[in-house]
């Protein structure tokens, strides 16, 4: 019997110890600092185990008596309630004390609406952000940093071109890795946009060694934080983030981040109430085996469009293309509905759009007489504005036939339209020189003899008489550059263009 109780008393030992942290009075410990080894006295002896560690006793047990239990120093650590909780337990960067902090919280306090619908928006991306950067050993307070660049739109976009939650610029975002085409553009994608920032700033933190001053540089370019130490140290003057020179909007950039911090440390204490943001996963990824139009995704998940966009705010056209993007976003209950309805939709064709790669510079007009659609729709799916031409190699949104499958990964990763404008030309009347010839009246304005004998009824061949008006039809941007030229002859005049020019010439002008 004293051998059962005497083993019974360690098994005690053992769960609290597996479930429990040691309180070391006047000494806190990091969540993320190493834990120092439990101590157990059995039978009088000491047996020290890191965490994790089984205590194995040595040498003769026996039994503990209760009151030994209630008298030892360990203490349970409980979940974190929300996931604002385990923000706030995370917080790892030194605290900035400045008037424009100060000013920066009086702006967000006074702001209820603003905080409301900022805070509820980052709800969906929240958990993912904290679980990396506890992952990485990052200070949490960086799961804030979305509120400061786009109050935590994906699809927000700077009058700089930065886009995303995170902000983007194009060359950053394509240095990191991030796809920009015209099927998707990852600077919005929550996942892979997140995993660039945080590379990012771990990046300048490894440079800088100061989280401010890494935050600086997120914001005004590394470049110009280094700058910016250099003079200061070739001045004698410190190199801290609020010793240096720099535009307002990175001066108020650290600022901002240390209002949300507070707020979200104390909120009663500016009278704010954070809504419940729950500590488990908001959505889950979903494998796609082949192209799927964003309409229908939403449908089979059950989801509104505007839900599905929030999770898949990279998809820039109505079809998702599985050789580029073979995951989803879904709300976690969504995605097993999903794969119910997607499963009872059978094998057929999920996409009605695919892709089509011009084989020649073509009008509007042309590209959509090839592909079946009217111009003004093909122009609408593809935001291709007026007066431009499609260069060869372009990719292009359109109707999906019987016959087209998939569209490949080569196309999926790398599409691109490239536009090129029209040459819009201008009826332009000169009068011949003496001894001008049609053939080098032509060369003189660079169009062909054929074209200048066309346009005026005439043989290519044919001597012009001094003084003959000749109507050519020049690009206008080639007009203006030849106004010096057309100046200097007298016997020279411009016309604006005719509304009855046939539209043989037009084209033949082209």
């Amino acid at each position: 019997m004293n051998v059962l109780m005497k083993y019974l008393g360690v098994a005690v030992l053992l769960w609290l110890t597996g479930c429990a942290s040691i309180d070391q009075p006047n000494s806190p410990i990091s969540a993320n600092a190493p834990q120092p080894p439990a101590t157990v006295q059995v039978d009088g002896a000491a047996i020290a185990a890191g965490p994790g560690q089984a205590i194995i006793p040595t040498g003769p047990l026996s039994p503990i008596a209760a009151s030994e239990l209630r008298s030892g120093t360990v203490t349970l650590q409980l979940p974190p309630a929300d996931l604002w909780e385990r923000i706030r337990r995370g917080f790892a960067m030194p605290d900035l004390d400045s008037d424009l902090v100060r000013d920066r919280e009086q702006w967000y306090a006074t702001r209820p609406d603003y905080m409301q619908r900022m805070t509820e928006r980052s709800s969906k991306y929240l958990f993912h952000i904290v679980e990396e950067l506890e992952v990485r050993g990052m200070p949490t307070e960086l799961a804030l940093l979305p509120y400061i660049e786009s109050a935590f739109n994906p699809q927000a976009v700077s009058v700089a071109k930065a886009a995303g939650m995170w902000q983007f610029m194009p060359a950053t975002g394509t240095y990191f890795e991030l796809k920009q085409n015209i099927f998707r553009d990852d600077r919005r994608d929550v996942l892979a946009s997140t995993r660039a920032a945080l590379d990012y700033l771990q990046k300048l933190y490894g440079m800088f060694g100061d989280w401010h001053l890494a935050l600086a540089a997120y914001n005004w370019g590394e470049g110009s934080v280094s700058r910016a130490i250099q003079r200061n140290q070739r001045a004698g003057l410190p190199t801290g983030y609020m010793d240096l020179s720099m535009p307002n909007e990175t001066r108020y950039y650290v600022p901002k981040l240390q209002a949300v911090k507070n707020i979200v440390a104390r909120p009663e204490r500016f009278s704010t109430e954070l809504p419940l943001i729950e500590n488990h996963p908001y959505f889950q990824m979903v494998d796609l085996a082949h192209d799927i139009d964003v309409a229908l995704a939403a449908q089979l998940a059950d989801v509104s469009p505007e839900d599905f966009r929030a999770l898949n705010p990279a998809m820039n056209k109505q079809v998702i293309l599985a050789a580029a993007t073979p995951q989803i976003l879904l709300p976690w209950d969504n995605a097993l509905v999903f794969k119910r309805n997607l499963d009872a939709r059978g094998k057929g064709q999920h996409a009605s759009w695919g892709a089509w790669a011009v084989p020649s510079t073509m009008t509007v007009a042309a590209a959509a007489e090839r592909v079946g659609m009217s111009e003004a729709e093909l122009r609408s799916v593809n935001n291709i504005p007026p007066r431009m031409l499609i260069k060869a190699g372009s990719v292009l949104v359109v109707p999906r036939s019987g016959k087209m499958g998939d569209v490949a990964s080569h196309l999926a990763d790398n599409a691109s339209l490239q536009l090129a404008p029209e040459i819009m030309t201008r009826r332009t009347v000169v009068k011949a020189a003496r001894k001008d010839t049609v053939a080098n009246l032509a060369r003189r304005y660079h169009v062909t003899a054929a074209q200048v004998a066309d346009w005026n009824d005439i043989s290519a061949t044919a001597a012009l008489r001094a003084g003959q008006a000749v109507t050519l039809f020049l690009p206008v941007r080639a007009s203006v550059a030849r106004k010096s030229v057309v100046a200097k002859r007298p016997a020279t005049r411009q016309v604006a263009p005719s509304a009855r020019q046939p539209v043989a010439k037009k084209r033949a002008a082209r």
